[in-house]
């Protein structure tokens, strides 16, 4: 997690019980996993009443550009084939237009969420910070009944969270 965002377990706590609505205690759970010779990679993980919903990981994000056709050569025999193209894909497919993203997209918008307003979050260009957004105590159920408004312009998998807020708050 680096010096910046402290402990994952540190991590955890803030998020699932002093920022996450209090409709949604006991109902979201975050989880970070790190392999041996991953060379520090993560894979964060999002579940929700015990069923994992999101996943943000190198390799989420390279199945995704294998399955959605960005990559030239989707038929590859071994691991160099398999990662080849991955970093100028990354470099050509702004965040906006992905439903995938990396462990470091995931701390990065973790890091922006707890260093901006509330309302910057809500209304960030960067997806990842308004899950965070969208899962935060501070938003209250006017701005939710707002935001119900634009939830068909918000990616297909940010959709999940808008919704599961709104059905938690009886929106």
């Amino acid at each position: 997690m680096g010096k910046i965002l402290g402990s994952w377990s540190g991590m955890r706590k803030y998020l699932e019980h002093e920022m996450l609505a209090e409709c949604l205690h006991e109902r979201v759970r975050y989880n970070c996993t790190s392999y041996v010779g991953m060379d520090g990679c993560r894979i964060f993980e999002i579940y929700i009443d015990n069923k994992l919903v999101k996943q943000f990981s190198w390799e989420t994000v390279n199945t995704y550009f294998i399955n959605n056709g960005y990559k030239k050569n989707p038929n590859f025999v071994g691991i160099g084939e398999y990662w080849d193209e991955f970093w100028p894909l990354m470099d050509t497919v702004p965040i906006q237009s992905r439903q995938e993203y990396t462990d470091n997209e995931f701390c990065d918008a973790l890091e922006k969420y707890r260093n901006q307003s509330i309302k910057d979050s809500i209304n960030s260009e960067n997806p990842i910070e308004r899950m965070f957004a969208i899962l935060d105590r501070r938003i209250g159920k006017r701005t939710i009944a707002s935001i119900k408004e634009s939830l068909e312009n918000q990616p297909e998998w940010l959709q999940f969270f808008y919704c599961l807020r709104l059905d938690s708050e009886n929106i």
